[in-house]
């Protein structure tokens, strides 16, 4: 039988490390070697991937990211994607405590991925929007309907990584990478779509619901 660990793949790494020099730190004092084994636990809690259950019902978009909804607004796609029009955004602040697995927020086919270097300004800010190290992510669902989310590095960030690639089909809630650590993600739709969350509130990737599309959001923006 195949068992699933519920950790990232990349968690066995940072562990290693930690806990190598959690051994040293030992070594050289009790409270130290106490101070690293807190600090191994925390690094492979980082990491929990858990099992998610999106919403059954079609004509939806629910969260690729856990976290915070930072802010809803309208604005144009990334610029590096090169589409046109008006789309709403909900932003997603990703703490260092919330879970960093990424997951798609529609099911659709990948069209195109992008990645942008930048700097790596506190993901609460507008400014990380554009000016952070991203990479974008556009899908197109079975009716023609388009779905952009942006994994964006953070202050603590320094490494996104994505699993999936131009071309692939993804089911609503497949896994699509993570961000390491401490991150944003944001989410653009048609604007004829309805917002079914609020500002403040916690999103669970994968299975809180963004928004729902109306019949005419697949004819366009």
């Amino acid at each position: 039988m195949n068992i699933r660990l519920p950790f990232d793949r990349d968690a066995w790494r940072f562990v290693g490390c930690f806990s190598v020099a959690a051994i040293i730190l030992g070594h050289v004092s009790s409270n130290l070697g106490w101070g690293g084994f807190i600090a191994t636990v925390c690094c492979l809690l980082f990491f929990r991937d858990p099992e998610r259950v999106p919403p059954s019902k079609g004509g939806i978009i629910v969260s690729p990211a856990n976290g915070r909804i930072l802010k809803i607004t309208e604005g144009e796609a990334p610029h590096e994607l090169g589409l046109q029009g008006h789309w709403k955004k909900v932003s997603i602040f990703m703490s260092v405590c919330d879970v960093h697995v990424n997951r798609a927020p529609v099911s659709g086919v990948v069209e195109k991925i992008v990645y942008t270097p930048g700097k790596f300004f506190n993901a609460d800010f507008d400014k990380a929007s554009e000016d952070n190290e991203r990479r974008a992510t556009y899908m197109k669902t079975a009716d023609g309907t388009e779905v952009v989310f942006v994994q964006i590095a953070g202050l603590l960030a320094r490494r996104i990584r994505c699993d999936v690639a131009e071309g692939q089909s993804l089911e609503m809630g497949d896994r699509v990478g993570i961000i390491r650590f401490g991150s944003r993600v944001d989410v653009y739709f048609p604007k004829t779509a309805e917002i079914l969350i609020e500002e403040g509130q916690q999103a669970i990737a994968g299975e809180t619901i963004l928004a729902g599309l109306r019949a005419k959001s697949q004819k366009g923006r």
